[in-house]
């Protein structure tokens, strides 16, 4: 398994970011230039159990469409899940620790390729793993401009 870790600090309250991040999963494209589209497959609020389906634009112009399930939901603290669906096995985790300017993000996968990006391998595991960071950096910058949900 691969394991991958990236971390940003936000200029916003836990709160906040858990409303944009884990709340309002449907607007996840807003911020991350891999997700195409995200789609939840059962009519629950956002929780433990809750499943999705992205629609990705991964490196090297693969297309992809992953399921997910969240296993845990500790709001505003931690949210968890494994894949259930897709090209990648294993698990994922989002951390929100409150600082005194804001929000420490930790986001983390375990994680192995399956089916055809398995033979991309090293290559496309690298360049994923740059889009996640650019991914976090998009989410620090859609928050601080005051984009997305605030907190209910």
């Amino acid at each position: 398994m691969a394991k991958l870790r990236e971390t940003v600090d936000i200029d916003a309250p836990p709160s906040r970011v858990w409303a944009v991040v884990q709340e309002d999963v449907k607007g996840v494209p807003k911020w991350s230039s891999q997700v195409e589209k995200v789609e939840q497959l059962d009519s629950k609020p956002p929780g433990k159990g809750t499943r999705y389906r992205y629609h990705l634009n991964l490196p090297g112009g693969f297309k992809e469409t992953l399921e997910v399930e969240q296993t845990t939901w500790l709001k505003p603290k931690r949210c968890a899940g494994k894949f259930t669906r897709g090209p990648l096995k294993g698990t994922w985790s989002y951390a929100y620790t409150e600082t005194k300017s804001g929000t420490h993000v930790v986001y983390e996968m375990d994680y192995a390729l399956g089916g055809l990006l398995r033979f991309a391998g090293s290559l496309l595991a690298g360049q994923y793993a740059e889009g996640i960071r650019s991914n976090m950096t998009a989410l620090k910058r859609y928050i601080e401009s005051g984009k997305g949900p605030k907190p209910k």
